[in-house]
């Protein structure tokens, strides 16, 4: 069945940042509806204020970038609201460092501490993180804050937030409220009509006819498919380094054997580990103790 209002064109991905930013910065609204039903057991909040609402050309090509969004509700307190596609290297450290930059970015110098006001971080990932044991495995909805290791119930304030929501693993074993899952619905299933029908949250609804409007704009499919050239262009190139380091690192290990059996390693051998591939790296290694000589091991 098809939605009577679709047309030629495919509905944008709103987990492309750049689909999302636009959506709940243009509707503010919808952004209070997003956090308060990922916080249901906090306050919660009746408006926001748009920090950044606008998209340069260098955050749109930009690699290593996600396009988040920052708000300030009406008691002061900061939200940074991001959609992530990808798992960088150390993604604890970065979370933390940008959720400290929140919060320490409200003084200036001289202004009191009793000014602060919290950073909450509101992370949505396209991809399971916690998956070391079998408990990890069942939960999707994360919030971690400042309290002390033998008595959890002691906080350092409230002032440092950060909420994730694993949305892949949350729509797979069906966890969160009605609300929740009307959201995680949109996120993982917004162009299968027959699962979109059962949404009944009016806010999930109003945001997928957002989607709708945007992706009858020419300008903003072209700019969301010039934000997902950036993204598969990082993703290319994350994949050649890892693939590049792990050639290195056989390189280095090969080179350590053959000089433990036959104790040199002149230049010619060097030039010829800098050259070879994985395939090839792996053919000399099976043949390391059985080569008579160097030049029989390094023969292609």
């Amino acid at each position: 069945m098809h939605d009577s209002n679709q047309t030629a064109y495919s509905l944008l991905d709103p987990k492309n940042d750049f689909v999302f930013k636009r959506i709940f910065t243009e509707h503010p609204d919808a952004l209070v509806d997003l956090i308060n039903d990922l916080r249901p057991d906090l306050p919660a909040i009746t408006e926001v204020e748009i920090l950044n609402p606008n998209i340069t050309p260098a955050e749109l090509e930009g690699k290593h970038i996600v396009l988040d969004v920052l708000a300030k509700d009406i008691q002061g307190n900061r939200y940074n609201v991001e959609m992530q596609v990808r798992r960088y290297n150390d993604w604890g450290k970065r979370g933390s460092f940008y959720l400290a930059k929140l919060l320490a970015d409200q003084l200036l110098a001289g202004e009191d501490y009793t000014d602060l006001k919290a950073a909450i971080g509101i992370h949505l990932l396209d991809f399971d993180l916690f998956t070391a044991d079998d408990q990890q495995q069942q939960q999707a909805l994360w919030r971690f804050e400042m309290r002390d290791g033998l008595q959890p119930d002691v906080k350092l304030g409230d002032e440092l937030q950060l909420n994730l929501i694993e949305l892949k693993k949350a729509d797979r074993l069906g966890l969160g409220d009605q609300n929740l899952k009307d959201w995680i619905t949109l996120f993982e299933h917004w162009k299968e009509d027959g699962k979109m029908a059962a949404v009944t949250h009016e806010s999930v609804k109003k945001v997928r006819g957002y989607i709708r409007e945007l992706s009858a704009d020419e300008e903003a499919r072209r700019l969301a498919f010039v934000r997902e050239r950036a993204l598969r262009d990082e993703a290319s190139q994350l994949r050649y380094a890892e693939n590049e380091g792990m050639v290195k690192g056989e390189a280095r290990l090969l080179k350590q054997l053959i000089i433990k059996r036959f104790d040199q390693f002149p230049e010619w051998a060097q030039n010829k580990l800098n050259t070879a591939d994985s395939a090839q790296l792996e053919a000399w290694a099976d043949r390391i103790f059985t080569a008579e000589t160097l030049e029989a091991l390094l023969a292609d």
